[in-house]
């Protein structure tokens, strides 16, 4: 298993380098137009919980692998409340007629978080919990880079608006490192578990659908933030709250 978790670490640095997260470390740009991109990643982020409560966990089970799925699914399952309230402070919440938001959802420019979510739900459905493990390995990956880059944004935005960034910011990225699921004991056994070739053959190649998954549901995200005009509202906000802070 420790060739497989060098393979996920090495795919994360390629991962890290991507121009979404280049944008995001832009500090000429505003914090709130780095960010843009929350609509467009909705589809993906509310349907998570889905996938951890219906497809990821499989109870009543004896066998270790399930159970360390297990209770990662309960430890990330309701993390889509602090991506509302989120919504909310960063001024995303806009009022749209029912159908109009139904449109939005399930237009082209969301299709890969629909996708995401679809094709990672096909590929834990025919997986065994060893499969899984490497596939929510993966997964964690992509999602340690996205923290620790929105973390940064939200750290610069707090600073204007003195508002805490529950899904964005610090105390998601916290909650991510003090899984229980991933104690020092739980990751030793992980390291050595061992798996057959041809075992190892089908984590490579999940590994490789997760990270070109994650790849393209970026760059959809990028070409969102990109064409999306910051509210001249909470621009003034903004620029209020910089003038407090100033004086």
């Amino acid at each position: 298993m420790k060739n497989i978790l060098a393979l996920i670490e090495e795919k994360q640095q390629v991962y890290s380098q991507l121009p979404l997260f280049k944008f995001m470390r832009d500090q000429s740009i505003p914090p709130t137009k780095r960010l843009a991109f929350a609509p467009c990643a909705a589809s993906f982020i509310m349907s998570f919980a889905d996938l951890n409560k219906y497809v990821l966990r499989q109870e009543p089970t004896n066998d270790k692998i399930q159970a360390i799925l297990n209770q990662h699914t309960y430890e990330d399952d309701f993390h889509w409340q602090w991506f509302l309230e989120d919504m909310q402070k960063l001024g995303f919440n806009c009022s749209l007629p029912f159908n109009d938001s139904l449109r939005f959802l399930w237009s082209e420019k969301t299709k890969n978080s629909r996708l995401l979510t679809y094709q990672l739900y096909k590929d834990i459905t025919e997986s065994e919990p060893i499969e899984k493990l490497v596939v929510l390995e993966a997964i964690e990956a992509t999602a340690d880079v996205f923290l620790s880059v929105t973390k940064q944004v939200t750290d610069e935005l707090q600073l204007i608006t003195n508002q805490e960034y529950k899904y964005f910011g610090e105390h998601h990225s916290d909650r991510e490192k003090d899984h229980n699921a991933y104690s020092d004991d739980v990751n030793k056994f992980i390291e050595n578990i061992y798996i057959s070739e041809k075992t190892r053959q089908k984590s490579v190649d999940l590994i490789e659908k997760v990270f070109e998954l994650f790849t393209q549901w970026t760059y959809e995200l990028l070409a969102y933030a990109q064409s999306y005009q910051v509210s001249q509202a909470l621009n003034q906000q903004l620029n209020r709250e910089q003038l407090i802070e100033a004086v």
